[in-house]
């Protein structure tokens, strides 16, 4: 590190090798932060881009630990955290097994844990109160449950219990925690998506499945372009003020969780279903 480094805002990015990730590090490094993006391997931007790459697998507590160390030793401070790894299980519940669940909730709840709880005491030594910024992107499937998508549900849903739980803790410091909730958005998220495997062979939900991946899949084609929710972000990263829960995406996303807020629960159970069909 160059003594031009000193002065600068240093961010952890996780997911940063395409997506949503990708595009937060590389606005934050366009507004003259310090960014280090964690991702198993370098998408080949962030590699021209010249920030830095730091080897992670978000389900390896040593490794999230030794990382995140090894940030602060090399900078001295932690400014910002954006938790973004994450991918999207679908399939019907009755087809997915133990395994599958247990390693959605492992990157997309865990993930974020690890992350949070290695920055932490870091970030606490910051300033006379703690200073730092957490930022977790959830999902509006943290706020609904998604049919076909209960694994990637559950995950944001106890991601979303996390925030604000963490919050109350860190009240008494400058540390703040927030949780962004996009929408669809147009990422690369489907071609990483996982399928139960029992619902690629003989399921009874089949023929239901496939028309919701259909409605799935376009939703994301039609959804915000992934700059739109990188500005989102990072805003929310550089704000003097923010609120909790942010929510971002298309408006009908982002009103759908107060919908269900005011109808019955049976009115809006049966305007989501319709939506899949």
């Amino acid at each position: 590190m160059d003594d031009s480094d000193t002065a600068r805002r240093v961010a952890i990015v996780t997911g940063a090798s395409s997506g949503i990730g990708e595009a937060v590090a590389l606005a934050l490094l366009a507004q003259g932060w310090l960014v280090f993006g964690a991702s198993r391997s370098p998408s080949e931007r962030i590699v021209a881009s010249g920030f830095r790459h730091v080897p992670l697998d978000v389900t390896d507590d040593g490794a999230v630990r030794r990382a995140v160390h090894d940030v602060a030793r090399q900078t001295g401070r932690i400014d910002a955290l954006i938790s973004n790894a994450g991918y999207s299980l679908v399939g019907a519940v009755e087809d997915t097994s133990d395994a599958e669940i247990l390693a959605q909730m492992d990157v997309n709840f865990m993930g974020v844990w690890r992350m949070a709880r290695a920055v932490l005491p870091v970030m606490r030594c910051q300033g006379a109160r703690g200073q730092g910024r957490i930022l977790h992107v959830g999902s509006i499937g943290g706020s609904i449950g998604l049919p076909f998508q209960a694994a990637y549900s559950a995950s944001k849903f106890a991601l979303a219990g996390m925030t604000e739980a963490l919050s109350g803790e860190l009240a008494d410091t400058d540390i703040d925690v927030v949780l962004v909730e996009p929408g669809n958005i147009r990422t690369g998220i489907g071609a990483a998506r996982r399928v139960a495997q029992a619902g690629l062979a003989s399921s009874p939900y089949q023929e239901r499945f496939q028309r919701a991946l259909a409605v799935i899949e376009r939703d994301e084609a039609q959804g915000w372009p992934v700059e739109a929710i990188a500005a989102v972000i990072v805003g929310a990263v550089t704000a003097r003020k923010v609120p909790l829960v942010i929510r971002a995406g298309p408006w009908v996303e982002r009103f759908a969780p107060l919908a269900k807020a005011l109808l019955p629960s049976r009115w809006f159970e049966k305007l989501l279903i319709a939506s899949y069909r």
